[in-house]
């Protein structure tokens, strides 16, 4: 499977869930970079903190970002993603990815629009279909 993704973001606090997803999707080849933060603020600061220069680096293609986490849950970072304008949310494929099956958990994430919800662990088959259904 391979896919022309410039950029993927792994945003999750558990090193170990983090290094399995990262030698995944090395492993499938779908993007060109794969970016790992272990707390959701300063991946947020970093794709879309107050970046005016023109280094500014590129909106990522596809961010997953985890709900429970300490300090800005992946709730949180869902909050302050959709607060962005329209077009810049258009750039970016966001995927919730938890050990959640919780229904109030799948409820609140389906408030979100355009958001995936997909349970650890991530897979290629996962991988395939969320490939298939948003970047065909």
């Amino acid at each position: 499977m391979s896919a022309n993704l410039n950029h993927i973001v792994l945003v999750d606090d558990n090193e170990t869930t983090s290094f399995l997803n990262n030698r995944l999707l090395g492993r499938l080849a779908v993007a060109q970079h794969v970016s790992t933060f272990s707390r959701a603020d300063e991946a947020f600061e970093q794709l879309w903190g107050d970046n005016t220069s023109e280094s500014a680096v590129p909106a990522p293609d596809l961010v997953f970002v985890d709900l429970k986490m300490p300090g800005v849950s992946g709730f949180e970072f869902l909050e302050l993603y959709n607060s962005l304008p329209k077009p810049v949310q258009d750039q970016t494929v966001m995927a919730v990815l938890t050990t959640s099956m919780h229904g109030a958990d799948t409820a609140r994430v389906a408030q979100y629009p355009n958001v995936e919800y997909l349970t650890k662990p991530l897979t290629e088959e996962k991988m395939r279909k969320l490939l298939e259904k948003r970047f065909q």
